[in-house]
């Protein structure tokens, strides 16, 4: 899966409060100095940061278990004990932190989110000089410092992208990603090239638009069959979807409907997206007849455009269309997208 990893299991450890010192003051000259037993130190935290450069999960799927640093004990003359490192875990925005038995979700990041501590670490024992009193001048007790805390949890990957591309393997979507952004999505002519989510940047006008090219679907994948459930949950972030239509193909007028019911299937809040249907490879010899077939076929009220990557047609009405989708109240600037 070329190093991509969306999801893995992890148990996080905050780290153990240092004990407290039994100590006493001993100098020359001073016989009955008293206690001096300094306090631990406080274990390290378990702490989640966003780091804007990820985009896979790949770095925590080798490790198992991380663990904050626990405090050092304290010592004598009231020397406190050093506070434990904390563990900084770093995450892609779009982040999803999940109980392991439960399934709760327990926390969601965005880009420019803080640092999230999760598990605090335990605090640090009271030294023996805390508990000098006019009755008791010698305590030789101190406190132990408090245990860390033990959490599995489930960290989950979810793309964040504007716009959806939902297809049968071999449907288009990487070509016109490739044509439409700076992505370098792998195209070739068998299915299944697009083995994990690529996303690109479409600028139109003033507005950054977020594509997603996640790989194709077969039907019966909201069952689990082939690759497209294990990255179905990835549009469901998506403010629109656009479904590709393989006009080439012989189920070319079975498609957008069998697309849709394994949408349902998976999550019907999936088909209440705004969406466009877009029919591929319109420069073939048949393709033109076969989309005024898919038109007649469809809903008055489905929009549906056809392209051609090869020859640009109808790509520049597609790109609009998605800055439509995505700003829907925003008033046209000029004549031209790219004016």
């Amino acid at each position: 899966m070329l190093g991509f990893s969306d999801e893995t299991t992890i148990t996080t450890v905050s780290g153990n409060g240092g004990s407290g010192c039994v100590s006493f003051r001993r100098e020359k000259y001073v016989p009955r100095g008293g206690p001096d037993g300094g306090d631990g130190g406080r274990g390290g935290d378990v702490v989640f940061e966003v780091k804007q450069n990820l985009r896979t999960l790949a770095h925590l799927s080798h490790n198992k278990t991380y663990r904050a640093e626990s405090g050092r004990p304290g010592e004598g003359r009231r020397k406190h004990g050093k506070d434990g490192e904390p563990i900084v875990i770093p995450v892609p925005p779009g982040t999803v932190i999940r109980d392991a038995e439960t399934g709760e979700i327990l926390k969601e990041f965005f880009d420019g989110d803080e640092p999230w501590v999760f598990l605090e670490g335990g605090k640090g024992g009271k030294g023996n000089w805390h508990f000098k009193t006019s009755i008791k001048q010698a305590p030789k007790y101190a406190q132990p410092g408090l245990p860390g805390e033990s959490f599995k949890i489930v960290v989950e990957m979810r793309i964040i992208a504007d716009i959806g591309f939902v297809g049968f393997p071999n449907a288009g979507k990487s070509s016109l990603l490739n044509a439409c952004t700076n992505a370098r999505s792998k195209v070739a002519g068998y299915p299944f090239t697009t083995k994990i989510p690529h996303l690109g940047v479409l600028r139109v006008w003033d507005r950054d638009i977020v594509l997603a090219d996640i790989p194709g679907i077969l039907e019966g994948a909201s069952q689990g069959t082939g690759l497209g459930l294990h990255f179905l949950k990835h549009i469901s972030r998506t403010s629109g979807l656009a479904y590709f239509i393989d006009l080439s193909d012989e189920r070319y007028l079975e498609a957008f409907e069998t697309l849709r019911g394994e949408l349902q299937t998976y999550g019907k809040e999936l088909l209440d997206k705004p969406f466009v249907v877009v029919a591929t490879k319109l420069d073939l010899l048949e393709t033109p007849e076969r989309f005024e077939e898919l038109k007649k076929q469809l809903d008055n009220d489905t929009p549906c455009l056809g392209i051609s990557v090869f020859t640009q047609e109808g790509v520049e009405e597609l790109k609009e269309t998605f800055f439509r989708m995505v700003e829907p109240e925003k008033p046209r600037e000029d004549n031209s997208i790219w004016g």
